[in-house]
């Protein structure tokens, strides 16, 4: 009997971690709405470098198609660089990062401004969207709606 309670209370753990991963599958679908509008953050100044680094890599190794290489290549001659060589590719990230707060700064006073043009714009779609349901819904009687507004 012992050894029934046990297969009983097997599967009950084994549903709290299935339910346990569905919930984190509902958290990735909440950051899938990001605004596409909103400008892209720049790239670090180790990024920076990665861009050209690629594209010497590329024509030194023309047969290498291993992105984990090109990567590990540029990590250890990023490592390998003085500060002095450094400097030119943070005064890039630098300039990406000052362009990026100019963009943000505009992007947010749009957001702030144009919040009630915003939903406008989406009241008229779901509007449009409502009235195509209730034109289909006429069939069926849905005339009651569109008399209350």
């Amino acid at each position: 009997m012992k050894g029934g309670k046990s297969r009983a209370a097997a599967p009950k753990r084994s549903d709290t971690k299935l339910k346990t991963k569905s919930a984190g599958a509902s958290k990735l679908s909440k950051k899938a709405g990001k605004d596409p509008n909103k400008p892209k953050r720049p790239a670090s100044a180790f990024f920076v470098f990665m861009e050209e680094f690629r594209e010497k890599y590329k024509k030194e190794h023309p047969n290498n198609k291993s992105v984990a290489a090109v990567g590990k290549a540029g990590g250890e001659k990023w490592k390998s660089l003085s500060d002095a060589e450094k400097a030119p590719f943070q005064a890039k990230a630098e300039k990406r990062k000052v362009e990026y707060n100019k963009n943000m700064d505009v992007y947010n006073k749009k957001q702030a401004d144009g919040d009630n043009g915003v939903e406008e714009e989406e009241s008229d779609k779901s509007k449009s969207e409502v009235n195509d349901e209730d034109e289909e819904g006429d069939e069926s009687g849905g005339e009651d709606e569109d008399d209350d507004e």
